[in-house]
């Protein structure tokens, strides 16, 4: 199901009240203890709920109309099948043999709170930790496909993307022609980097392993938060951990590859794939925003979104991703 589903004709939470979630709770035989706090999620909406003699969990409502329940389903197997194999990740609880819940039109899944902090990715150490897990995972990721949650790939991340912003009007009239080349442009040098990458094996991966899904601390990181899991190149969870200019993102590939390389061979000619992931990451995530626009967590969160600024600096991004594209990848 794609990600850029059309927005429901009702709002998507608007009947997921404190009462309505406690009752939830209390639906799968948990006695609440009335403590409710809810946590920074906007796809989804996350709390942890207190209850009686014993530690708090966090409670993951899941957005309608975005993954079916097979797909959900397939994502806690996936997280559970690490943990099996002793990869540090937060997988859901199995309650009465399941692990996703409804409660009238809410679906929603358990998970054990976890402590951490950010991790600091300037630190090359820290850095290779987070490889030799991220080889182990996707050692496991690449023993079968998922069945029933989609590819990362052009058509998902960049054209369908392009596509509903233009057909949903979400261009300013003045810089619409202009996004429009720019775009095209853009997916051309993607598909070049693909073809300079060529045949790759897609595998099951975390999606979205960037340091906000990762909970550090002195026992090492915690991988969390796999709502984004599909099948894709290995890179994909590795480009997102690099940052600053070339030289820096040379030496931090460098180290998650000495750590990765312990577990599961990296194939180099992905690294051609890194600038267009960054560039279907660009067109995704505006046309995320815009399908998700009438929530109403979205316009205080996302301003800058409503405003021609963020289109022009959509554009002159866009311009330096054509750049990059055509530069040689970085080498390890």
């Amino acid at each position: 199901m794609s990600s850029l589903a059309a927005a429901p004709a009702t709002l998507p939470f608007a009947g997921l009240l404190p009462d309505t979630i406690l009752d939830a709770i209390s639906s799968i035989d948990l006695v609440c203890d009335g403590r409710l706090l809810a946590l920074n999620s906007y796809e989804n909406r996350v709390y942890q709920i207190g209850i009686d003699d014993s530690l708090p969990l966090i409670a993951k409502f899941y957005r309608n109309g975005r993954w079916s329940d097979d797909a959900i389903l397939e994502e806690h197997a996936f997280t559970q099948e690490l943990l099996d194999n002793e990869i540090p990740v937060l997988a859901p609880i199995a309650l009465h043999g399941v692990t996703l819940h409804r409660y009238q039109e809410f679906r929603f899944a358990l998970y054990r709170r976890q402590g951490g902090r950010t991790p600091e990715l300037g630190d090359t150490s820290i850095l290779q930790m987070i490889g030799r897990y991220l080889g182990r995972m996707h050692a496991v990721g690449a023993v079968r496909g998922f069945r029933h949650r989609p590819a990362l790939d052009l058509v998902s991340f960049g054209e369908q993307p392009r596509q509903y912003l233009l057909d949903h009007g979400w261009l300013p009239p003045a810089l619409a022609e202009v996004w429009r080349s720019v775009v095209d442009q853009a997916l051309v040098e993607v598909r070049a980097c693909f073809a300079r990458a060529g045949t790759y094996q897609p595998i099951r991966l975390h999606g979205d392993c960037h340091a906000g899904n990762l909970l550090w601390s002195d026992a090492g990181p915690h991988f969390v938060d796999f709502d984004d899991a599909r099948m894709g190149p290995a890179v994909q969870d590795l480009w997102l951990l690099l940052s600053g200019d070339r030289v820096e993102q040379t030496v931090q590939l460098g180290a998650v590859l000495d750590g990765y390389e312990t577990f599961h061979e990296f194939e180099p000619r992905e690294l051609h794939l890194i600038e267009a992931l960054r560039t279907l990451r660009l067109l995704h995530h505006a046309a995320w925003l815009a399908a998700r626009w009438s929530d109403p967590a979205f316009p205080p969160a996302f301003p800058w979104f409503a405003s021609a600024r963020f289109w022009e600096q959509q554009i002159l991004e866009l311009r330096e991703q054509i750049a990059l594209m055509q530069e040689p990848p970085l080498a390890v």
